[in-house]
């Protein structure tokens, strides 16, 4: 990394700054560690995350003992340029507690700190959807669509999986933006109940997106 480089980016007081550790496939905060010059230049040259530590007071690459380490895909850094995102892909957990990410413990409605499920925090919607449909599965409620579909077995699933497909391709035809986007979206919904129904994790989805993904879109197949 270049003196050039290096001064374009606003280091504290104490010649360091934020990076946020993000995983490239599903976007989830993995964890916060601090970067100073020497460590921003050692994360671009050999594209594995190296921090500064302020107790020992030396670089570090995330892993380096455990095994866990952290690969980059990509680099931003925010408005001000004082923050830095990394994407990344993770080889095993990436907390030292052996959980998937460090942020599991949720603020209550009363400011309080309570650990919660450690897949709360994990991914965005569909994740948050896919898991409600492993709960619906685990501990069926009435009134519950999803319980119902469930209910009724893999065929019912499977059915509307194809009866949403078509929907899909009449809301295209049609041109309707809003149609489209609601068609698209019971779609999704009904293939994550396919997940569901055979306990397949999104993660999983996205490692096999990720083994096709290359800086110029999806490989070719």
């Amino acid at each position: 990394m270049s003196q050039e480089s290096a001064d374009q980016l606003k280091f504290d007081g104490q010649g360091l700054l934020p990076a946020v550790i993000q995983d490239w496939l599903d976007g989830t905060v993995l964890m916060l560690g601090y970067m100073n010059q020497e460590a921003v230049a050692k994360t671009v040259a050999t594209r594995r995350v190296h921090f500064w530590s302020r107790s020992r007071n030396k670089l570090w690459e995330k892993g380096e003992t455990s095994g866990h380490t952290l690969h980059v895909k990509e680099l931003f850094v925010d408005c001000d340029r004082d923050t830095i995102l990394v994407k990344a892909q993770p080889v095993g957990p990436t907390c030292h507690t052996g959980e998937r990410a460090c942020f599991f413990s949720r603020v209550d409605d009363q400011g309080e700190v309570v650990r919660s499920n450690p897949q709360d925090a994990h991914g965005g919607i569909l994740t948050g959807v896919l898991r409600t449909i492993q709960e619906r599965r685990a501990n069926p409620q009435a009134g519950s669509y999803t319980s119902k579909l469930f209910e009724g077995g893999h065929d019912k699933i499977l059915k509307k999986v194809a009866e949403e497909a078509g929907e899909v391709l009449l809301a295209s035809k049609g041109g309707k933006k809003e149609e489209i986007v609601y068609e698209v979206a019971d779609l999704l919904f009904h293939t994550l109940m396919v997940l569901g129904y055979h306990e397949i994790s999104l993660q999983e989805i996205f490692q096999e997106l990720g083994t096709r993904f290359g800086k110029s879109g999806l490989r070719d197949t």
